[in-house]
């Protein structure tokens, strides 16, 4: 019996006669021609000939579905910000493109998805053993999905974002290629790898910084860039956001992106007591006497990105006995713009499945990540706030280092479906030649003309008030270009 009461089962043991020497590499080239076979069904072709898969699509209706649940007064900032381009439309209506996807050509691989594949959910940030490593860092629609779904997103946001930055046709083109390219290559690469080989794999975040040599006005400040990131921890943010009231380290509010809510600490400080008990016996053994170590002090809301804001987000802040201070980020976590859409999977907690799906999908995790559930039945999942976090910043790109940073993320595409999927068998679908590629550019192009379609329909709805705006301190005057 095992610790729990619950009766282990035997594994069979496989006599030395069915493995023999070479059985790894038949199964492998099996593999390969399992995934081969599949373009026939799925040429690779038609991945660039279908773009809505689905005929019935009403765009404010979905944008407004999406919306249901998120807290009412922060939608203002939310339209906001999707207002300002294309680029910022795309990156906050995830649902348009999930509906979309269906129905449109798939080989039938499936994968964990990262569900919202846009080029600004790629970054740096903190590995356990603090180094700063480049990987996917945002998991809210995490769900399983066909492969195809997180190349496309990726691929049409590369088109967007050159647009956005006034790059030449010639120049978006090659930027996607760059992308599909370098997912294609990657299961190449991954399928001659052990999946413990696979696991342990990382992309390297100096890749960008050989590409950036060439101009070293860039590589500077790629290079300054990832100094800032090293030296953002929890304690350089305390003494951004904190002042001392009656003694104690307090948040400063700095409405309307980060402020407190009306409840008194008192009334607060058993519910954030509860749900970080819950949260605890979420992380391994050894990380639940480190954060025992720290006590609550102080909580805030927090309003984040642009396909976030309105949901429900908090910054807390904890301190140990030597007066460290650790700060975590607690956020809302709802179902995935896939679910419904791509496989049927059902999860107990949604903080869950973006939590196990960070886990599948990274290289190496916060060391504090974990889940919980609200007083009110909402789901959250908990990590480090800003952690040695950076983002690209895109007005520093020029078109060179754009197709750089394209190969990043579909190099690290490629390692995260790999990590947690059968890169042989999508390596066999895809093959050597370059029609994947094509198509994906030939697919991207053509949705990121529906996107600035559906933008404009977008804009036209929020000058006519059924989606109202809010202009912020940082926001021109002109909300709508």
């Amino acid at each position: 019996m095992s610790d729990n009461g619950k009766k282990k089962t035997a594994k069979p043991k496989i006599p030395e006669s069915a493995s023999p020497p070479d059985d790894s590499a038949h199964q492998r080239e099996s593999r390969r021609r399992q995934g081969k076979e599949l373009r026939k069904k799925c040429p690779r072709s038609s991945h660039g000939r279908v773009i809505l898969g689905q005929t019935q699509r009403d765009t404010l209706a979905l944008l407004e579905e999406s919306d249901q649940g998120r807290v009412e007064e922060l939608l203002p900032i939310r339209f906001t910000r999707m207002v300002e381009s294309p680029f910022a439309f795309f990156r906050g209506s995830a649902v348009l493109q999930a509906h979309d996807l269906q129905g449109t050509p798939s080989a039938g691989i499936k994968v964990q998805c990262c569900g919202d594949c846009h080029l600004m959910n790629f970054g740096g940030f903190a590995t356990p053993e603090r180094a700063l490593a480049f990987d996917i860092n945002d998991f809210d629609e995490t769900h399983p999905g066909p492969f195809e779904w997180d190349v496309k997103r990726l691929a049409t946001s590369f088109v967007l974002a050159g647009r956005w930055l006034g790059f030449g046709k010639a120049d978006v083109k090659r930027t996607v290629l760059e992308a599909a390219a370098a997912y294609r290559e990657g299961q190449l690469h991954y399928s001659e790898m052990s999946v413990l080989e696979i696991w342990y794999a990382k992309v390297a975040f100096d890749e960008l910084l050989k590409d950036a040599a060439y101009d070293p006005t860039i590589e500077k400040k790629i290079q300054k860039d990832v100094t800032k990131a090293s030296q953002n921890t929890s304690e350089h943010i305390f003494h951004k956001i904190t002042t001392v009231a009656d003694g104690k380290p307090r948040i400063t509010d700095q409405p309307p992106l980060l402020y407190h809510g009306d409840s008194s600490e008192s009334a607060i400080e058993p519910i954030v007591t509860k749900f970080f008990q819950d949260y605890r016996e979420t992380l391994l053994a050894d990380r639940r006497v480190l954060f025992d170590r720290y006590q609550f002090v102080d909580v805030a809301h927090k309003v984040v990105g642009v396909g976030s804001v309105g949901t429900r987000c908090y910054v807390v802040l904890f301190v140990d006995w030597q007066d460290d201070h650790l700060f975590l980020q607690v956020k809302e976590a709802r179902p995935s713009v896939l679910e419904g859409r791509a496989c049927e999977v059902q999860y107990a907690n949604q903080g869950e499945r973006v939590v196990e799906g960070q886990r599948l999908m990274q290289s190496a995790s916060d060391i504090f990540l974990g889940w919980s559930r609200g007083p009110h039945g909402r789901d959250f999942y908990v990590r480090q706030l800003r952690d040695m976090k950076l983002s690209a910043d895109l007005t520093t790109y020029t078109p060179r280092l754009l197709a750089a940073y394209a190969r990043l993320c579909g190099q690290t595409l490629a390692r995260a479906h790999a990590k947690a999927g059968d890169a042989t068998m999508i390596a066999g679908y895809l093959g050597t030649s370059e029609n994947f590629e094509e198509a994906i550019r030939d697919y991207a192009g053509a949705y990121a003309d529906q996107v600035e379609k559906d933008y404009e329909t977008f804009k036209q709805a929020v000058r006519a008030g059924r989606f109202p705006i809010q202009t912020l301190p940082s926001e021109t005057e002109e909300a709508i270009p």
